[in-house]
């Protein structure tokens, strides 16, 4: 086909446009998170859905493709894939811990699949050394939804730098945070120019994919934003060390009680603490949990109303089997969060609670 006279002259247009506006927070915010976190790059975005639609997109999926990820995840993951056109496949839960069953994952690996979603729920990163491994072999790429795992290590990494990209959220609650906001982090240089690309509209060029050539978003962080979490990410090793603190506080506080079994952080895995985590063996896990927010103990379950994404009413349209061992994971699931103003008074009351809620129950 010819080439178009006002496509060229468009393309010539492009590329005559200044350089977007400096950026200088934002652009000091990314080296120090790369530093901070043992990142080649890392990029700033607007929100931690925005992270992992961007990440997607530099991993250049769209529509027509399919994107595994687990059913036990947060219902946000699933709206970052299907931003991007590609059809989320659901993965069901591992019989231990909070990853994915690997044999699922290949099972579920067809002809459009395209790219993997690793979600580290709670902190944790369960199963993503031999996730990285599969997908490596499989030719696809691997995106570690790392939101709420800012600090986690495993085997001596950081959260979000063992796959292809990592996300990251800044949203309040977070452990660096500045009340909205989000980053990724990568080693790759061309998903690292694809994905600043992306977030800027495409005003930017990236290898093989010239300013203006690709149509992107504005998922940009303000500079008043980028600036309040470079200074939280100035004292994130004493915001880290308080939640783990937390974390073990309330554990030593409920460990024992009947009907919680402590979940055991993964070999050579070192947890943040975003929450502490039991496994709840009690009759109507999830009616407990929703007894427990009422009775002043946030959670995942009870309070955020957390449940497998194939049975959410926005995911249960992309559901295909059953993944009864998913929903399971998830009803027995008490996970507790925790903020920088949860004082030690206040995680011994909660534990109060939770003994003398687990003694009373008769589901």
């Amino acid at each position: 086909m010819p080439e178009n006279p006002a496509h060229r002259a468009m393309a010539a247009a492009v590329a005559r446009m200044p350089a977007p506006t400096s950026r200088q927070e934002a652009t000091l915010l990314e080296a120090e998170l790369a530093h901070v976190f043992g990142a080649r790059r890392a990029v700033a975005v607007s929100s931690g859905t925005a992270a992992i639609t961007t990440a997607l997109a530099a991993c250049g999926i769209g529509a027509g493709d399919e994107v595994l990820l687990p059913a036990v995840t947060v219902v946000m993951t699933v709206a970052a894939v299907t931003a991007t056109g590609a059809r989320p496949v659901f993965v069901d839960a591992a019989v231990e811990g909070l990853g994915m069953d690997l044999r699922d994952v290949a099972a579920k690996t067809g002809p459009d699949t395209k790219a993997v979603v690793a979600v580290h729920l709670a902190g944790r990163t369960d199963g993503i050394h031999n996730l990285a491994a599969y997908t490596r072999t499989a030719g696809l790429h691997l995106v570690e939804d790392a939101c709420q795992a800012q600090g986690t290590t495993t085997r001596g990494r950081c959260a979000g730098t063992v796959g292809d990209i990592g996300c990251f959220s800044l949203k309040d609650g977070k452990i660096i945070s500045c009340g909205e906001g989000g980053y990724l982090l990568t080693d790759d240089d061309v998903l690292a120019d694809r994905a600043a690309a992306h977030r800027t509209h495409w005003q930017t060029g990236a290898p093989g994919a010239p300013a203006g050539s690709r149509l992107g978003f504005n998922h940009r962080l303000a500079e008043p934003l980028a600036a309040l979490a470079r200074h939280h990410l100035a004292r994130f090793p004493e915001a880290l060390a308080l939640r783990r603190r937390q974390a073990a506080a309330l554990h030593r506080a409920v460990d024992g009680t009947p009907g919680l079994e402590p979940i055991a952080a993964a070999d050579n895995e070192q947890p943040n603490g975003y929450s502490a985590l039991w496994r709840l063996t009690l009759p109507r896990p999830r009616a407990f949990s929703i007894r427990l927010a009422e009775a002043g103990v946030p959670n995942s379950v009870g309070t955020h109303c957390l449940t497998a994404a194939h049975r959410h009413p926005a995911g249960a349209r992309f559901a295909t089997c059953d993944l009864a061992r998913a929903e399971a994971t998830v009803d027995a699931l008490l996970a507790v969060p925790f903020t920088e103003h949860d004082s030690e008074q206040a995680i011994q009351q909660r534990a109060l609670t939770i003994r003398q809620e687990a003694a009373a129950w008769t589901g």
